[in-house]
């Protein structure tokens, strides 16, 4: 063990290697409960002292003619390069007080700064004040969150459920074979799809395969009687029908407009299901029977429930929790956070065990609501942030490699390449969140008391088309246009 005079000594050295802090007034003010403008003043002293650093560095090898380098006297050195070192003294000094002036505050950063390096020039004379935007967490009281009541939806299956969600997986190594006769639910339609408004094409699609089922979501709109209105549709048929674009639309001068889609049915097929032989059993997953197929479907379904009570459980929670939240949320910063909750989102479907096209639907949903499920989504992440730094609740390892190994099993990759996927997609970050995010919820079930309802799991009830309507600039899809103006010539 050290004696205390050691100590003092090794604390003297740490504290005479420490760089020196600065000499700053800071003022803060708060447009909204997430932003937070910083006005920073550096005193004179301070830049002069950095000037004296940036010289000092540059005198070993500073060429000064009549000297040999190395040997010019610090003055000549500092008249003949102050203008050379006075770009990297200003980054250094605004880096290092912006570091400074958010550490010695309350707030805690949630993005980096925002400010205009250029227009900042460092005075010859007098103390240097600069401004920057940053985003915080917003301060707020924690709601009550223990002793919750819940309700919990549960659901036995039955043969009749387990042989519906067979057909389904079955589904994905189905053939589509053409059929003469009028479409039925589940049948496929394959489409041509024009779009217009005010009489003018905007967006065209040729030869869509849809699925018929009882909805049909575009990003940015939605055809909530698709099933009804083309259930009996045969190849030749035409149907115009009106949709609105979506409020949230990403062409925000279309939001809310009505545009007029012509669906041409082109040819209607009908899915062919494999036979369960011993081949095909052994090629989809090593099933040594039926049996084993059906307990498989059976774990998927429960799967598929649990993550259906995860997310019910959640919304109450997210409700209790956010009711009082009324904190605002800057709007660039919920516009850069829906696309990471769209990516959560996903991420949480695929883990659930979810195809493809129930993914691709839900997708569409939150696209169509992004900025109204992003502000409560964000809220609850920043509370239940809050819930785990008190209750010391982190990630491990084991937690990662367990949603990757689930990833992996529902797109039939290995873990080792869907790991490298997210990794290379930035989306562990988002991971984390996820997995932080699902202890909390665990956490807060734990020491809430429930009450069992019936499960209603409505899943493959929309079918959804990768179409964005409107596009994303001020014009409406313009490669429409220029697609018209070609047929013209």
């Amino acid at each position: 063990m050290n004696s205390p005079d050691i100590e003092n000594a090794e604390g003297s050295v740490a504290e005479a290697d420490a760089p020196k802090k600065l000499t700053l007034d800071v003022k803060v003010d708060a447009p909204s409960s997430c932003q937070r403008h910083v006005t920073v003043t550096v005193s004179r002293e301070d830049i002069d002292r950095y000037f004296d650093v940036a010289i000092e560095d540059m005198i070993p090898n500073a060429a000064v003619p009549g000297f040999r380098k190395g040997f010019a006297p610090k003055k000549l050195v500092e008249k003949r390069f102050r203008s050379e070192v006075k770009d990297q003294v200003k980054g250094t000094l605004l880096m290092d007080s912006m570091t400074q002036a958010t550490e010695e505050q309350s707030f805690s950063a949630i993005s980096e700064p925002d400010f205009n390096y250029q227009v900042i020039e460092l005075p010859d004379e007098g103390d240097l004040t600069f401004e920057f935007d940053i985003e915080v967490r917003p301060e707020f009281d924690l709601p009550k969150w223990k002793g919750l009541k819940l309700e919990k939806p549960s659901k036995s299956f039955e043969k009749e459920d387990i042989d519906k969600h067979l057909t389904q997986v079955l589904s994905r190594y189905a053939s589509l074979a053409p059929y003469e006769g009028a479409a039925e639910k589940d049948d496929y339609l394959v489409c041509n799809l024009t779009f217009k408004h005010d009489g003018k094409k905007i967006e065209h699609a040729e030869e869509e395969q849809i699925r018929l089922r009882d909805k049909l979501s575009f990003q940015d709109a939605k055809w909530e009687d698709f099933g009804k209105e083309m259930d009996g549709a045969k190849a030749g048929d035409k149907k115009t029908v009106t949709l609105t674009i979506s409020d949230e639309a990403a062409n925000e001068q279309m939001r809310g407009k009505e545009v007029e889609m012509e669906i041409e049915v082109l040819e209607v097929k009908r899915m062919e299901l494999p036979e369960m032989d011993e081949a095909f059993l052994k090629q989809i997953g090593g099933f040594e029977s039926e049996g084993d197929l059906r307990d498989y479907v059976k774990s998927d379904m429960e799967r598929q429930l649990a993550y259906y009570q995860q997310q019910r459980l959640r919304q109450q929670i997210t409700e209790e929790l956010t009711k009082d939240a009324g904190w605002d949320l800057p709007p660039e910063l919920l516009k850069r956070q829906a696309r990471r909750e769209l990516e959560r989102a996903i991420l949480e479907l695929r883990s659930a065990g979810f195809g493809e096209d129930d993914i691709r639907a839900h997708e569409n949903e939150l696209r169509q609501n992004s900025m109204a499920s992003t502000r409560k989504a964000l809220k609850e992440h920043f509370i239940l942030e809050r819930i785990a730094e008190e209750e010391k609740i982190e990630d491990s390892p084991q937690d990662y490699d367990m949603e990757v190994m689930q990833i992996a099993m529902q797109r039939g990759e290995s873990p080792r390449r869907v790991r490298a996927q997210l990794e290379k997609g930035g989306m562990m970050d988002v991971l984390r969140n996820q997995i932080i995010e699902r202890k909390v919820i665990d956490l807060i079930n734990s020491e809430a008391t429930h009450t069992e309802t019936d499960a209603d799991l409505q899943q493959g009830n929309t079918a959804a088309v990768n179409i964005l309507i409107c596009g994303e600039g001020e014009e409406a899809a313009p490669a429409a246009e220029k697609e018209e103006a070609s047929d013209a010539e």
